[in-house]
This record gives C-alpha cells, structure tokens and sequence, in this order.
C-alpha cells in the first residue's frame, strides 16, 4: 500500500533476544546506579545475558489495570479474558461497529509484517513487533472527512482486572492521537513481539505503539477506537496534566519536571555504560518531525 513505511533497521540492529529476555535484571542493577532517563533507542547490544524464563520477562511491566508494582502484571494478567476480544470503531467512519479479533486478523494477515522499531517501554531497546499498520485499520472503518483525531480504550474488567477496583487512574486508560499521527507508517497495531503473541501483561491481543513517543502513549489491550473533530483525552494528561502534555514525544531539550531527558543508558551494555545523548523523536527525527513543523514543542509537549 502507498504508505508503507520503507524499514531502514536490520536484523544487527535488533535487541538480541537473550538481552531482551533479562530486562528485569539490567533494571533492577540500574536502579542502583541511577538510571535518569529511560528514554531513547537501543542499537544492537555487544554482549549476550543469561536468559531468563519467559514468566522472567515479561515480569517488569507497567499495566495499572492489574496493579502499581512491576511485577503486579505478571502475577495477574493471567486471569484476563482475550477471546473472543473485539473493539468498537465508532465516531466519523462511514463503517462504524464492533470488529472481532480474528476478523481484523484475517483482513491484515496479508500486510502484517515485523516492524524492528527503536522502541520506548520502561527500558529502551529495539524490539520487532508483529503487526500492521493503524492506517490498515482505520481505511477499513473509513475516516470521514472531518476527524482530526483519533481516541483510543482499553477494556475495563474489574473481576479480572482487580487494579481497576482503585482509584489509581480514572478508568478506562485512555490515549489519543492526531489523525496525520495515527495514520502515520511507523505507528502500528502490535499483535506480537518475537513472532510470538503478546502475552496478556504486555497488552494483548492487540495494543498501539508509536515508537517516536514515550512507552506509555502505546496504550494495551484496546476495545475501543473513536474517531474525532476534538483532542480526546489521555488518562496521564487528565492524572497530571503539567507532567504529561498530550503529544508526549520523545523530545531531549525539555526537562520532565523532576528528571532530565537529555541522555540515556542504552540497555545491553553494562551497568556501567556510557551515557549517551538521547536523540529527539527517539531517533526518528526525519520521518516525523514534519508533521511538528511551525509547533513549539516545549508547548506541545
């Protein structure tokens, strides 16, 4: 399709899988030494970890709809309900309604591909991502003339998703995205990482990743999708709005109100590695830098 997104990573640039198994390890020694930032890319790590067990890695997650602490989702995602999953494209498209799982599936699975994407999570690193692009989807629902925007929203579950019965966010987790962004190549629809489905504490069965913005703009487990005239809201701009504008892009030159984001320690290459700058858009300055032209981005932040 013509807005496919021309990959320039390769397979050397790749998180080696071993360094992306032990993300809890090399997070919890960083935490020792003061790991500043976690924004920015991760090239390919020079040295191979010990693998952990897959229950290890995927144990240090952020998903407050089963709790605050990092291992809260891997301890209780397992209790998550993901078929049949379907979410609801609603708003200005011509074909609005409730879109099973495995019929978006059977739509995309000619154009789905692995996406090697510098990606922004709790720890920064290169991951390849199956899935397609949000574009796919969005065309299938057909975007009205008028939207500006599109509104994204995870499912809300207390029995099975037992942070949801605390206060912690204002229910459902909410994200939202301006439509040149949201129809953007390099922002996709993950159904996996590794080739393998995404495990329920790391959004599945589908969840967003736009690899230019910080981790917790790839909101997890969507069942709605809302296209719009108007800004919608995001759940860490309604929680703290002075820390968490609505663009949150990956943007080196301003401060988070309590931590510099000018450098980061690039996972893979020690405890003790060199800080480097981190790069603006998290490396993807020159794909999506023009659709910012003429913002101030210490603003729109």
């Amino acid at each position: 399709m013509a807005h496919r997104w021309n990959n320039d990573l390769t397979a050397a640039d790749v998180t080696p899988y071993k360094t992306f198994l032990n993300r809890r390890q090399i997070m919890a020694g960083m935490a020792g030494v003061g790991l500043g930032t976690i924004a920015g890319p991760l090239m390919a790590a020079e040295e191979e970890l010990k693998p952990n067990t897959w229950e290890e890695i995927t144990s240090y997650n952020n998903y407050y709809e089963f709790g605050t602490g990092k291992e809260d989702p891997a301890e209780y995602a397992h209790k998550l309900t993901i078929d049949p999953w379907s979410i609801k494209i609603d708003g200005m498209v011509d074909n609005p309604g409730d879109y099973s799982f495995g019929d978006i599936m059977a739509k995309m699975t000619v154009e789905e591909r692995i996406y090697r994407f510098r990606c922004v999570e709790a720890w920064s690193m290169v991951i390849p991502w199956n899935g397609f692009e949000l574009a796919d989807l969005l065309e299938l629902a057909g975007v009205q003339s008028g939207a500006k925007y599109v509104g994204f929203e995870t499912l809300v579950r207390p029995s099975e998703m037992h942070g949801q019965k605390y206060p912690v966010l204002d229910w459902p987790y909410v994200e939202g995205l301006r439509l040149d962004e949201a129809m953007h190549p390099l922002t996709i629809m993950a159904t996996g990482i590794y080739g393998k489905d995404i495990p329920k504490q790391n959004g599945a069965p589908m969840r967003l990743v736009v690899p230019w913005k910080y981790g917790f703009k790839s909101i997890k487990s969507i069942v709605r999708i809302t296209l719009t005239d108007k800004e919608p809201p995001t759940s860490w701009n309604k929680a703290n709005a002075r820390e968490y504008g609505f663009y949150s892009n990956v943007n080196p030159t301003v401060s988070h109100p309590r931590w510099s984001q000018a450098s980061e320690r690039k996972i893979g290459g020690g405890l003790f590695a060199k800080r480097v700058p981190t790069l603006n858009f998290n490396g993807y300055e020159e794909d999506v830098a023009g659709l910012y032209d003429g913002m101030d981005l210490a603003e729109f932040f």
